[in-house]
């Protein structure tokens, strides 16, 4: 065997210095997703990127088909709502972002960000065998150790003559890793895979299913089946709430439904039903003794 170049061997040293965290197989992937008939035209895997999001906007404005996917193994600058931004160790899960030009009325494409969070939490819970529950608008949960934590989150970013979905979601981050307390992993939550290619081929295929079931409903999202899906895996619903509205105002109230729009209907003490469209939505639970709302 010819020796390898010093050069040569650290960098496939780097590439698999974390066996447990393996690199994606592109290969296999779009050998799997990407063939005629299916909504997948490309998938890329890149090594590192700041936001796979930017990146796919990009590519985008520069021509690229519908149904282009870009995953990345690690993202340091993922954008969620509000601004918020967050990163996670090399391969400890799934960044990627895919591209849709919606052929039904604009006014459902606000749809769309439900739409993958029901796509990505029944795949899940079918393929990694963990429960996975929805919080309003776009926030992936699952269970560590009796309480609920986040997993993943959702972000769609319309472009001149589309849509740019993102999804991350964290796979086998360990409790030291976690960003901040309230989140959560697969792997924390006892997933029986966290095999990262069976589990991106799963979402997409079930995101490439909802996708088609909507676009067959022109965008309706009763006919299609997503409305009530979404409401029966939507964790914020029956929940007292506590919406943090733009403005710097807040409105709290009991979520009751996910109106037509995909909008958060609250009850609200005075007996009365606002939908929120925007917002931060804190989960609350039962008073204490002092009277002051608990956040969960």
């Amino acid at each position: 065997m010819t020796p390898q170049p010093p050069g040569n061997r650290d960098k496939d040293a780097g590439r698999w210095s974390d066996l447990g965290r393996p690199p994606l197989n592109a290969t296999a992937l779009r050998r799997a997703l990407v063939r005629p008939g299916s909504l997948w035209t490309s998938l890329d895997v890149v090594p590192a990127t700041g936001s796979t999001n930017t990146d796919l906007a990009e590519r985008a404005s520069k021509g690229a088909a519908e149904g282009a996917v870009l995953v990345a193994e690690e993202q340091s600058a993922g954008r969620g709502r509000l601004d918020r931004t967050w990163s996670a160790p090399p391969r400890s899960g799934l960044f990627f972002s895919v591209y849709l030009t919606p052929r039904v009325p604009a006014a459902r494409w606000g749809w769309l960000p439900l739409l993958a969070g029901v796509a990505t939490a029944t795949a899940l819970t079918r393929t990694a065998g963990v429960d996975t529950a929805l919080k309003w608008p776009n926030d992936l949960l699952v269970t560590v150790e009796g309480a609920e934590r986040k997993a993943g989150g959702i972000l769609a970013e319309r472009t001149d003559g589309g849509v740019v979905v993102g999804i991350g979601l964290n796979v086998t981050l360990t409790a030291d890793e976690l960003p901040v307390p309230t989140a959560g992993s697969l792997a924390l939550a006892g997933a029986r895979t966290t095999d990262r290619d069976p589990l991106l081929r799963a979402v997409l295929r079930s995101l490439e299913h909802w996708y088609g079931e909507w676009q067959t409903a022109d965008g309706d999202p009763d006919a299609s089946g997503l409305q009530a899906t979404y409401a029966a895996g939507c964790a914020t619903l029956g929940r007292e709430v506590r919406a943090e509205l733009p403005g710097d105002t807040s409105l709290t109230g009991e979520a009751v439904a996910i109106d037509g729009d995909g909008r958060l209907v609250l009850a609200t003490g005075e007996g009365v039903q606002q939908p929120v469209g925007a917002g931060d939505i804190i989960h609350l639970r039962a008073t204490g003794g002092d009277g002051a709302e608990r956040p969960e």
